[in-house]
C-alpha cells in the first residue's frame, strides 16, 4: 500500500499587494470546507510579497504548541482588513504623478519635480510595524512546513562570495554565477524540510522572517528598498542584502524549477496550488503605448503597463512547459480584473485599502470559487488526502523500512 512516498504538495500564493485578500479569502473557505489547517495539508509554501506575508504567517508555530499554527488563514483576512489603509494610507500625490507623465515632463525639469516624485514610496514603517505584530521574532527556519521566500537582491556587490580550491592547487574566490559578479541576482530564502536527510541537503539561511518578508513585499514604485543582515551556515560574520519585491522575477513555474525541484526525489509525484491575486495585465495598442511616454509606462494611473508586463512575462514564457512538466498537477484558481468587468469588482491597484474594496475583494475571492467550483472540491479532496496519507504513511513505515525504500528510490 505503501510503495512510494506520498506526492509533494506545494501551494504558492501570488504578489499583488493588499489583493493577497483574494487567496486569503480562498485558503479561509478551504480551511473552513475541510476543517484542517493549510499547514495541515501543505507540504511547500512559496510566493513572493504579499504572497510571502501569507506563507510565513500561516507557517508560524504557535508559542504555547510547537505543532500547531499560530494564524488560520480567517485571521490573515482580518489582517488585512485591518492594516490596509494604515500600510497603504491614501495617496494624495497619485494624481498629480499622473499628470507629470502625462505631460512626459516636457515644459518641467525634473529636478523641480523631486519633491514631488519623493512622495512615491510609503512609509515601509507602516507595513514593518504591521509584519512584526504578525511575526513577532521568528526566525525563517523555525518554520512549521517547507517555506521559499523570494526576493531580488540588486546590489551586486553584495552577492555570496564561494571560495573554491582552483587547479593549480590556489585558492579562488568568486560568486555563485560568475557573470552575476557586479550584477543582482534572485535570491531564494528557504527552509526546506521535505524528504528529511534523504533528500538534497539544504542550509538554511538564518533571517528573521520579518526581513525576509520585508524584502520579498518591497514592491517597487511603492516602497524603497528594504536593506537587511542575514547569516549562511558556517560564516561567522553576517552577510548584508539590498533587496526588492520577489514579485520582480518570481511565479509558479520559476518556484518550482529554480527553488523545489532540487529538493525532490527522483520520481517523486508534485502537485501545485496557486492562487492568484488577479489578472491585471492586459493588451496595449501601439498608440497608447507610444503615447504614455518614458515614464508613463510605469505609473499607476496608467495601470503599471511595464511593470504588469516584467510581472506576467516570465510566466507566459514558460506555462507550457510548466504544465507539460506537471502532467495535469496543476491547479490555478484566478481570474480576471480587467475582462469582463463589472461595476461592484474591486479596484485593480494593490493600494486601494477601504473598507469597500476589502469587501470587494473579498466577493471577488467567492467569485473565484464559484467559477471554478469543480475544480475547488478537487482541490480541497487533495489537500486532505494528503493530511491523512502523510498520517498513515508515518504511521506505516518504520524508520528503517523508509531509509531502505528512499536509498532504492535515489538508486
Amino acid at each position: 500500500m505503501f510503495e512510494s512516498p506520498p506526492p509533494i504538495i506545494t501551494l504558492f500564493n501570488y504578489g499583488g499587494g493588499l489583493r493577497g485578500m483574494i487567496p486569503a479569502q480562498i485558503m479561509s473557505h478551504i480551511e473552513q470546507d475541510t476543517g484542517l489547517r493549510m499547514a495541515d495539508m501543505v507540504d511547500v509554501f512559496a510566493g513572493p510579497s504579499t504572497g510571502a506575508i501569507l506563507n510565513a504567517a500561516l507557517t508560524l508555530r504557535h508559542p504555547e504548541s510547537s505543532g500547531t499554527p499560530k494564524y488560520r488563514a480567517r485571521h490573515l483576512v482580518r489582517f488585512y482588513e485591518r492594516e490596509g489603509e494604515r500600510i497603504f494610507p491614501a495617496d494624495k500625490f497619485r494624481d498629480l504623478r499622473g499628470l507629470i507623465h502625462d505631460m512626459n515632463n516636457r515644459t518641467m525639469r525634473i529636478s523641480q519635480l523631486q519633491s514631488v516624485l519623493d512622495h512615491g514610496h510609503y512609509n515601509p514603517s507602516n507595513l514593518g510595524r504591521a509584519l512584526r505584530a504578525l511575526y513577532g521574532d521568528a526566525r525563517l527556519n523555525e518554520s512549521l512546513k517547507s517555506l521559499i521566500i523570494p526576493a531580488y537582491n540588486i546590489d551586486g556587490e553584495q552577492l555570496r562570495i564561494i571560495s573554491e580550491t582552483g587547479e593549480q592547487g590556489g585558492l579562488t574566490m568568486h560568486a555563485r554565477n560568475n557573470y552575476m559578479d557586479t550584477a543582482g541576482h534572485a535570491l531564494w530564502m528557504k527552509n526546506i524540510k521535505i524528504n528529511g536527510e534523504h533528500g538534497r541537503r539544504h542550509k538554511t539561511i538564518d533571517v528573521t522572517l520579518y526581513d525576509a518578508v520585508m524584502a520579498s513585499a518591497a514592491a517597487p514604485t511603492f516602497f524603497p528598498c528594504h536593506h537587511f543582515q542575514a547569516r549562511w551556515p558556517g560564516n561567522t560574520h553576517p552577510h548584508s542584502y539590498t533587496a526588492i519585491d520577489g514579485n520582480i522575477f518570481d511565479n509558479p513555474a520559476n518556484t518550482y524549477f529554480g527553488a523545489l525541484r532540487p529538493h525532490l526525489l527522483p520520481g517523486q509525484e508534485t502537485i501545485m496550488i496557486a492562487l492568484g491575486t488577479g489578472y491585471t495585465n492586459r493588451s496595449i495598442k501601439k498608440d497608447e503605448w507610444n503615447r504614455f511616454g518614458s515614464l508613463g509606462v510605469v505609473d499607476p494611473v496608467n495601470d503599471l503597463p511595464l511593470i504588469n508586463i516584467f510581472f506576467h512575462a516570465s510566466e507566459s514564457a514558460l506555462l507550457d512547459a510548466f504544465e507539460e512538466e506537471m502532467q495535469g498537477h496543476l491547479f490555478m484558481l484566478n481570474k480576471s480584473l480587467l475582462t469582463g468587468r463589472q461595476p461592484d469588482w474591486p479596484s485593480i491597484q494593490i493600494d486601494d485599502g477601504s473598507p469597500e474594496n476589502m469587501k470587494r475583494l473579498k466577493d471577488f475571492a467567492d467569485g473565484i470559487i464559484e467559477d471554478n467550483h469543480k475544480k475547488y472540491e478537487e482541490i480541497c479532496d487533495l489537500l486532505v488526502r494528503n493530511y491523512e496519507s502523510r498520517k498513515n504513511w508515518i504511521k506505516a513505515v518504520k524508520p528503517s523500512r523508509w531509509s531502505k525504500m528512499i536509498s532504492d528510490l535515489i538508486k
